[in-house]
């Protein structure tokens, strides 16, 4: 087995108060596909932190290969400095990688390279940090939630660039089916320590469970042990009532290990509160058209919505999802077209931007309106100490500022304000942004139990497939289609996912190299961008690669006796060829594409 490229061993750390890591290891290797997890505020981010040397642990030991090339994505990365976002992403690279590797990288996450890094948006400065370190092919690539601020297509595109590269992944993330899509193995931070599975984020759960189960079991054993040591103290001591000096002893560390052990973290409770039902009709839309100066959002959409209808809305950033929202609930009025809303509807709205919460307001203040120490769910008044705990905020945080909360903190908060108001229509915009797995699954579980109707924007393809029961997907140039069942039954459906960017681009470029009609005009003749020669020159030197490994893998599995002999070996090998012919399949078809766009382009 090859060394470790990067190991972190007995890693402690306190920010004061109860310790943040307590003995946290993590072991990656060349080729590691590697998902650290745990619940918000478990420290995932400092452990990343520290792994990448950007911050000292207390205590333990942190090795890296010399030689070995690192790069980091932060939650919040820094261009300031730069002239450009193609200055940026260039002043990551080492001496001897290939420049062209930082405007490619670029145009494919949608910038040009000559944007100016202080007036991009949140997901453009993503966007070009994911470039900067994706550029190098580093030996280790951590990245801590490189989804976020993406839309499907970034998202769907960036699973496949980092299933192609060699890189060991070291992956902090919300989103299941990118974890799913990419892990090998499972890092699980918990209560300052961690433990590894090998195997993806799909077995982890199960897994997990199963610890947790074990370690209750434990703790019902150890507290039956202190009861029967207890009861010898009251009633088993000689008639001169000496004490046992040694068993004494005993009973003394039974109750340290108790007090010291740290049980799981709470779980968020969800139960939104019950508005009366509303009609049978929640929403019809009719030949719905909305524009923006020349650009159409919204054209002739026409749209009915019954009550306990779950619908999810997809599509780029920037084709228009929010405004359909505000369109459909009556909060923007259409250039044409009608929006007829049922009745006695109670909507509640969960915003993406959390431009409702005040930031000098407290949490406290915030769940009751400032009014007392009541909240009011489902009719019945809760103290709004009990109903913080709900969301996992202890008591002491009853007075903090929501200016100071952490992004998840945040995104909990809105929640558990959302759900305090009685509803029967939910409007939900990026509900997962920052949620940590856990509180996700009891959202999806709530929403599953939800009376009314749900309106609700993702980018999360596993939260859309559990709860949505139909899709309605923007195909560009202000046009909708709604697809029956979840965002797996749309691609079934559809053919492929939000990744309409590529082929309308594939289209237009297809159309722009097209002959012209007899009509006398001329057409400026279209030429193949940077992207796509250098493709041209590349894939077939990918494609034979592919084909390599693909007879290499076959020889191995070729063995009758390897099944048998060495399950794991088979299990990876085959995993490696189904990738590898997919792979091989994909790069093929996108070769052909090319070649004949070149056809057409010179001829």
């Amino acid at each position: 087995m090859a060394p470790p490229l990067l190991f972190l061993k007995d890693i402690h750390l306190t920010f004061g108060g109860t310790p943040l890591l307590e003995g946290a290891d993590i072991s990656v290797s060349a080729g590691d596909r590697l998902c650290l997890v745990g619940r918000n505020g478990s420290g995932k981010s400092t452990l990343l932190k520290i792994a990448a040397g950007l911050i000292e642990s207390d205590k333990g030991e942190r090795f890296a290969q010399p030689g070995a090339t690192i790069r980091y994505l932060p939650q919040e990365p820094d261009l300031s400095g730069f002239a450009t976002t193609l200055a940026y992403v260039e002043a990551g690279l080492a001496p001897g990688d290939d420049l062209w590797r930082a405007r490619y990288l670029l145009e494919a996450l949608g910038l040009t390279g000559e944007e100016n890094p202080a007036t991009l948006s949140g997901g453009e400065a993503r966007r070009a940090a994911l470039a900067r370190v994706i550029a190098p092919e580093p030996d280790i690539l951590m990245l801590d939630e490189p989804t976020n601020h993406l839309d499907l297509p970034a998202i769907e595109w960036l699973e496949s660039e980092l299933k192609g590269m060699k890189s060991a992944l070291v992956l902090i993330s919300h989103d299941r089916r990118f974890l799913e899509n990419l892990s090998r193995a499972t890092l699980w931070l918990d209560r300052g320590t961690t433990r590894r599975l090998d195997q993806s984020f799909s077995s982890f759960e199960a897994w997990r469970d199963t610890v947790l189960e074990e370690e209750e079991r434990d703790r019902h054993k150890l507290d039956r042990q202190i009861v029967r040591e207890e009861h010898w103290v009251r009633y088993g001591v000689t008639a001169r009532r000496k004490r046992n000096v040694r068993r004494m002893s005993e009973l003394a560390g039974l109750r340290q290990k108790r007090r010291e052990a740290r049980g799981p973290t709470g779980t968020v409770r969800l139960e939104a509160a019950e508005a009366d039902s509303s009609g049978k009709l929640v929403i019809e839309a009719k030949r719905l058209a909305k524009h923006y100066g020349e650009r159409t959002i919204v054209g002739d959409l026409s749209i009915r919505i019954l009550r306990g209808d779950r619908l999810g809305i997809v599509g780029a950033n920037g084709a228009g999802k929010t405004t359909l929202i505000n369109l459909l609930t009556g909060k923007l009025p259409p250039d044409s077209g009608s929006v007829r809303l049922g009745t006695n509807l109670a909507m509640t709205t969960l915003e993406q931007k959390r431009d409702s919460l005040d930031p000098n307001a407290t949490l406290s203040e915030t769940l009751t309106g400032g009014s007392g120490d009541k909240v009011i769910v489902n009719g019945e008044s809760r103290h709004v100490i009990s109903y913080m705990k709900d969301f996992l905020f202890p008591p002491e945080q009853a007075r903090t500022p929501v200016s100071v909360l952490s992004g998840g903190e945040r995104a909990r908060l809105l929640l558990a304000v959302a759900l305090a108001s009685p509803s029967n229509l939910l409007v939900l915009d990026e509900p997962t942004n920052d949620l940590d797995l856990e509180t996700l699954d009891l959202l999806e579980e709530m929403l599953a139990d939800y009376p009314g109707t749900l309106l609700v924007v993702s980018h999360d393809r596993d939260f859309l497939d559990r709860v949505a029961t139909s899709i309605l997907v923007s195909e560009g140039d202000g046009e909708w289609l709604e697809y029956a069942g979840g965002y797996s039954d749309m691609i079934a459906q559809r053919g492929h996912g939000v990744d309409a960017r590529q082929a309308a681009e594939r289209e237009r470029e297809a159309k722009a190299a097209a002959p012209a009609p007899l009509s006398g005009s001329t057409t400026t003749k279209r030429k193949l961008s940077f992207n796509e020669k250098h493709l041209l020159e590349t894939l077939p030197a990918r494609v034979d690669a592919l084909g390599r490994d693909i007879e290499k893998l076959r020889a191995v599995l070729a063995d009758p006796a390897l099944y048998t002999k060495d399950r794991p070996r088979f299990d990876k090998a085959t995993d490696m060829l189904a990738r590898a012919e997919a792979d091989l399949a994909s790069s093929e078809e996108q070769w052909l594409a090319l070649e004949m766009l070149r056809e057409e382009v010179e001829g």
